[in-house]
């Protein structure tokens, strides 16, 4: 197949749901990738939060590697150590019991949306199955995860959506008091930070609130950690930041390493409320994806932490003080700019000069590897605030 050729099959026989950057990506190693032409760029975006630690990673590739001259699939018919293993390791992370797989962030919402509504129905019966969401929140784009969503915009032309869904102001918590007081609420659902929905990081006193009144009421708190999760906010997960304990915790992007995987990750009140035959996943818990994860969550540590904290104010210093830049956003390599040009002006023109950034909302948004250089992230600042200038 001729390389030049891509852009116009894509174009015959790929459905058109993706803008997509006027480049052809073919190899990668580390925070670089090359275009068909072999020009390079510093990667900002690592798949969306995907690439933990980079395009073909060594380690990474190792596990994946060893893994497949062992069995690709089994089915979750029999037992397996890879997904015993990441299950361990996400536990231990993040203070939850027991994990559920599946293959997608939207697919670990859904699941978290099940077990909850099971919770609720053996607790205080099947009328209680309203799910509290925020405004501006993205959690999938299943009919359900869409209903979810707080973005009227992703709504349109897919009604029916699936019921059940009460979507509230951010921050409010007069809103929320009331909101639980009038709706037989199972769970309340949130992300810490909302990174489709503009990288914001949600006010400390309202997620605190929520989980006292989740508390108080056997509500329980489901927090939609897709993208914030696994290092990427600074700690192992966002809500660790505000000091809470959800019941429920959702995991996916970069828990693979590139290969799809996602977990609902259930807290001492659910680890059991889903029995046999009431949720499963035929590819959950896949034996390469689970030697991805394995690879991936045994690099976490102290030093990886500190470390994104520090690339994060790096990247805040460098940007709060450029031309054109109104303010940065975010909590640690999940950060959004503000820019007095249209953000996708900034995208466009970084791209042009070798440097591949994302936007979210009306922001150019920054998703590095997590152990992304510091020479390339340095060099990738030159190009970006260059970019931002009017």
């Amino acid at each position: 197949m001729i390389m030049g050729n891509i852009k116009e099959l894509d174009k015959q026989y790929i459905a058109g749901t993706y803008s997509r950057f006027p480049i052809v990506i073919t190899h990668g190693k580390g925070s670089l990738l090359y275009d068909e032409d072999g020009k390079e760029y510093i990667d900002l975006g690592s798949g969306i939060a995907v690439n933990s630690f980079g395009a073909c990673d060594d380690e990474w590739k190792a596990a994946v590697t060893e893994q497949l001259r062992k069995i690709q699939h089994t089915s979750n018919l029999y037992y397996t150590e890879p997904c015993v293993k990441v299950a361990e390791m996400l536990s231990k992370m993040s203070g939850m019991k027991k994990a559920f797989f599946c293959n997608s962030g939207a697919e670990a919402n859904e699941g978290a949306i099940k077990a909850a509504r099971r919770y609720a129905e053996k607790k205080k019966g099947a009328n209680y199955y309203n799910i509290i969401t925020l405004e501006n929140s993205f959690h999938g784009r299943t009919l359900t995860t869409l209903a979810a969503t707080g973005q009227p915009v992703f709504h349109e032309h897919f009604g029916p959506l699936t019921p059940g869904f009460v979507n509230m102001p951010v921050n409010d918590i007069e809103t929320l008091l009331v909101t639980v007081s009038e709706k037989k609420t199972a769970a309340i659902m949130i992300e810490c930070v909302q990174g489709e929905g503009g990288v914001n990081p949600l006010d400390r006193d309202f997620v605190n609130e929520i989980a006292k009144i989740c508390k108080e009421k056997d509500i329980l708190l489901i927090v939609d950690e897709v993208q914030t999760g696994l290092c990427r906010s600074g700690e192992y997960f966002a809500y660790q930041s505000y000091g809470i304990t959800p019941d429920i915790v959702t995991v996916a992007k970069g828990l693979g390493g590139g290969l799809p995987i996602g977990a609902v990750l259930l807290g001492e009140k659910v680890q059991d409320v889903l029995e046999p035959g009431e949720h499963g996943s035929t590819f959950g818990g896949n034996l390469i994806s689970c030697a991805g994860a394995i690879s991936v969550l045994s690099r976490m540590d102290e030093n990886l932490l500190a470390d994104v904290k520090k690339k994060s104010e790096y990247i805040k210093n460098r940007l709060e003080e450029a031309e054109g830049v109104e303010f940065v956003g975010g909590l640690g390599l999940m950060l959004g700019i503000k820019t007095k040009k249209p953000a996708k002006d900034v995208v466009s023109k970084a791209m042009e000069n070798g440097v591949l950034c994302l936007t979210a909302k009306d922001k150019v948004r920054l998703l590095p590897a997590l152990n992304i250089p510091q020479d390339l992230l340095e060099k990738a600042m030159d190009v970006l605030i260059d970019a931002c200038k009017e």
